[in-house]
């Protein structure tokens, strides 16, 4: 049996159950999503739905922040991190953080430009968000959001304002991660992989290398675009993810290989798991450039 169709002003909305004029079987309905108590969706939920699910019950000096906003803003983050079902929201002080089945409460204080609204949702800024991160990701993680975020393509902050706020962080939690991050920021990586591999070659002092290196195919006249190369030894280390493994991709990364290999490259073609040993894969590295 199918619940009765909604009223017109809440069809496809998201509304407090309270002043809703809906009896509580209809509240019950299945169609309904009961994720945020006292609230009730009708449609799917996505991140942003679901933030704006319980922004419909936030006091206004609360916003999210943290994990979450960096989730909003499209951020790559850690696989536990992006499947966490819980919000991030921050109270302004003096107010405290709240607390509540489903968030996770923080407190503090803001500047100007750091609160964005989007789709009626507040939360922090890029900038803003990058630095709140600082406390509780490893340096290659803040590395490869911040990279995410001054991408040359559609920046969301710029370099210099990541920097700036960096120092202002000194002498609080999460300063040394963001200083050592901000230094490592590349608005040119493709991925959070590609931004992991070049922390490990950058800490580990090999020399000489470029980020999205273009070369010209001989074979063809096309520009070639290497995600990281060390142009002196004619090396090309390629991080080959999981979207690599469909029988498309497969033989296009075949015959890209080749014709890298006809023109003089050698292509060292690396995945998570060379990325989880740091030290044997750079010693790897450091083997092939001396054979160079």
């Amino acid at each position: 049996m199918h619940p009765e169709p909604l009223p017109p002003h809440l069809a496809g909305r998201t509304f407090p159950t309270a002043g809703s004029g809906l009896s509580p079987a209809r509240l019950r309905a299945r169609d309904l999503d009961r994720t945020v108590w006292g609230v009730r969706r009708d449609g799917a939920t996505d991140l942003l739905t679901r933030c704006g699910m319980f922004a419909a019950r936030l006091p206004a000096e609360m916003h999210f922040s943290h994990v979450t906003a960096a989730l909003i803003l499209g951020a790559p983050l850690p696989l536990h991190l992006e499947r966490r079902p819980e919000l991030d929201v921050t109270a302004l002080l003096p107010a405290s953080a709240p607390h509540a089945a489903g968030i996770l409460g923080h407190r503090s204080t803001v500047s100007a430009g750091d609160i964005v609204i989007r789709a009626g949702v507040r939360h922090t800024s890029a900038a803003r968000t990058w630095i709140d991160l600082s406390s509780g990701l490893r340096v290659e993680d803040l590395v490869a959001v911040g990279d995410y975020f001054i991408h040359w393509r559609s920046p969301l902050c710029s370099l210099d304002e990541l920097r700036q706020r960096a120092a202002e962080l000194r002498g609080r939690r999460g300063y040394r991660t963001a200083r050592d991050a901000v230094e490592l920021l590349d608005s040119r990586a493709e991925s959070r992989r590609e931004s992991h591999l070049r922390v490990i070659v950058v800490r580990a002092g090999l020399p000489d290398f470029e980020v999205n290196y273009v070369v010209v195919s001989t074979e063809t006249g096309r520009d070639v675009r290497l995600d990281l190369a060390f142009p002196k030894h004619k090396v090309v280390l390629e991080y080959q993810g999981d979207y690599h493994r469909t029988a498309a991709q497969w033989r296009k990364d075949m015959t890209r290989r080749s014709r890298l290999e006809a023109d003089g490259w050698y292509v060292m073609e690396l995945n998570a798991d060379d990325l989880a040993d740091p030290v044997e894969l750079v010693a790897r590295i450091r083997t092939v450039l001396a054979g160079r």
